[in-house]
């Protein structure tokens, strides 16, 4: 069981999110409803786990066309910061929610102010964070104290593991529960719900005081 995420130099790490943004910016149209079967309760369920009240500050990681955005509004925060690689998912996704703050930008170089962000929701996004050190500590310091972050997937983790055999960029599997503890315990967090169905990958963790 590793204790510490893979360590990647910058350019690498500036090289494989080249190539996302690319991948990702050519498949818009992939992530337009209708979604599969079951998908959307399974969103609904990501989003309430945030436990979102209204007021909150949330920052959508990954975010894509905004496919969790609608879900999040519906608990009425007063802030969505949307993150993504793709300027061209982003821009999609202003025309549909033109209220949320997009920002071209990989998370772990993020400048949201410290202790600011109340939920975080990296949804179906985590295998795809390259530099998952920085990350982490980058969240841990823009989060507040007692900060929820959500980690998930709407077709689980077996879902990603048939993504990677044909993915032009490295991915990374979902922690089972005492590999995510240890991972996430480094930056402050602790685990308080844990969910590895066939179709949902849904992890939430609360910051701690520093």
């Amino acid at each position: 069981m590793s204790s510490s995420f893979e360590k990647r130099s910058q350019k690498e790490v500036t090289k494989i999110n080249r190539v996302q943004s690319d991948f990702f910016g050519g498949l818009i149209h992939v992530f337009e409803p209708p979604l599969p079967e079951g998908v959307p309760e399974r969103l609904e369920r990501i989003a309430a786990a945030g436990g979102i009240d209204e007021g909150d500050v949330v920052l959508d990681v990954g975010t894509g066309t905004g496919i969790l955005i609608p879900y999040l509004k519906a608990y009425q925060p007063k802030r969505i910061y949307a993150c993504d690689l793709s300027k061209a998912m982003l821009d999609h996704l202003v025309e549909k929610y033109p209220s949320v703050e997009v920002i071209v930008a990989d998370v772990a170089d993020l400048a949201l102010p410290r202790n600011s962000v109340d939920v975080v929701v990296i949804n179906a996004a985590y295998p795809n964070i390259i530099d998952k050190d920085r990350a982490f500590s980058n969240l841990s310091e823009m989060m507040k104290v007692n900060g929820r972050l959500v980690i998930s997937h709407p077709l689980g983790r077996t879902f990603v593991e048939r993504l990677k055999e044909r993915s032009p960029f490295p991915l990374d599997d979902f922690p089972l529960r005492p590999e995510a503890e240890s991972l996430l315990g480094s930056y402050g967090f602790k685990i308080e719900m844990f969910v590895d169905e066939p179709e949902l990958y849904l992890l939430v963790a609360r910051k701690g005081e520093s």
